[in-house]
């Protein structure tokens, strides 16, 4: 087992996210449909869980950066600090919405339009963090999902104050349309994808990486676009599903994007100041994982000895090649006897 291949790529922000909107979803839906009775703030645990660390990371980030003014200068440390703060500051704000939700659902005492003024106000943030993030080369998935999704947040809150009386599919018209141009994202990936696979000029690595892309995004959009088709007609009483059974496709995104949080790369690394790879921290805080990765092994083969393949070491979870028989091969080269190359000149 190679430690690093598992363990370098792997995004444990993505990670947190998304394990903690699994369980909140899978928590949300048993007490929609009654099978749990818990009070909405315990269904809310998991989201509590995920700003904690948030805040606890930014804290601690924070603490480490004033205290080593040397860090300050160690490659992008600064655009990696304001991104953080960038970052905490958006949370907070989703923090407060989801307690107002949660407040919302115990005691029902507050507008829905004033419970969104929290995600509208994210929304407007985003279309500026999008710019900037795009000029430093960062990501922005959840600020680009808020700054397209704003009125579709806008409809909600006024649905849901039963202000308007649409259909549950004319609310969700301004996430049809972004699932609409997903969809054909994903088509231009697949099309992308298949004509590399026929293209010889192009090196295996950027085949495999087209053929990924395009599978990912295949397994995330398509379930979403599925949920979103049971949501409609589970609110518009269309449909005799229950909500747990109606969130089948999300749980499924989901998983899929847990497992995408392995190979996502990525990160920052000013969280909670560690100011290295998840992978290289992990492994120096942990001396146990270190010296698992130090195992050596070899992979054997049942072809005849003069085609023996090399033997494979893992140290500190970095593979290393050599050949079984490099002595053999040396004295062999030794005894090899040396032939002078003779020319014959044909006379005129």
């Amino acid at each position: 087992m190679n430690l690093q291949s598992l363990f370098q790529d792997f995004n444990p922000s993505k990670f947190l996210v998304y394990v903690s909107l699994l369980l909140f979803t899978i928590l949300f839906c048993l007490r929609l449909d009654g099978t749990i009775s818990w009070s909405y703030w315990v269904v809310f645990l998991p989201l509590w869980i995920w700003k904690s660390m948030v805040i606890a990371g930014a804290c601690v980030g924070s603490y480490v950066w004033w205290r080593h003014p040397q860090y300050r200068v160690e490659g992008e440390g600064y655009i990696h600090y304001k991104a953080m703060l960038i970052s905490v500051v958006l949370q907070v704000l989703l923090l407060m919405f989801e307690v107002l939700v949660c407040d919302k659902l115990e005691n029902n005492r507050h507008w829905w339009i004033l419970i969104f003024v929290p995600l509208i106000l994210i929304s407007i943030i985003s279309i500026v963090v999008c710019i900037w993030a795009v000029k430093h080369d960062r990501s922005f998935e959840l600020e680009l999902f808020c700054s397209v999704n704003i009125l579709q947040f806008i409809f909600l809150a006024l649905r849901l104050d039963e202000i308007i009386m649409w259909n549950w599919v004319v609310v969700f018209v301004p996430l049809w349309i972004v699932m609409c141009m997903a969809v054909i994202g994903v088509l231009y990936a697949i099309i992308f994808a298949s004509i590399l696979l026929r293209t010889p000029e192009v090196s295996a690595e950027q085949r495999r990486t087209s053929m990924h892309s395009a599978v990912s995004y295949s397994i995330i959009v398509i379930p979403l676009l599925i949920y979103l088709v049971l949501l409609s007609n589970k609110l518009d009483r269309e449909s005799s599903l229950t909500y747990a059974a109606t969130c089948i496709p999300l749980y499924f995104t989901f998983i899929v994007l847990i497992f995408l949080a392995f190979g996502s790369k990525g990160g920052n690394h000013w969280w909670f100041g560690i100011r290295k790879d998840f992978c290289q921290f992990l492994l120096s805080i942990c001396p146990l994982l270190q010296e698992y990765g130090n195992i050596s092994y070899s992979l054997h083969s049942n072809e005849p000895e003069d085609n023996e393949p090399p033997v494979q070491s893992v140290t500190c979870g970095k593979p290393t090649y050599s050949h079984s028989k490099k002595k053999n091969l040396t004295s062999q080269s030794e005894l090899r006897v040396v032939v002078p190359a003779l020319s014959i000149e044909t006379p005129d």
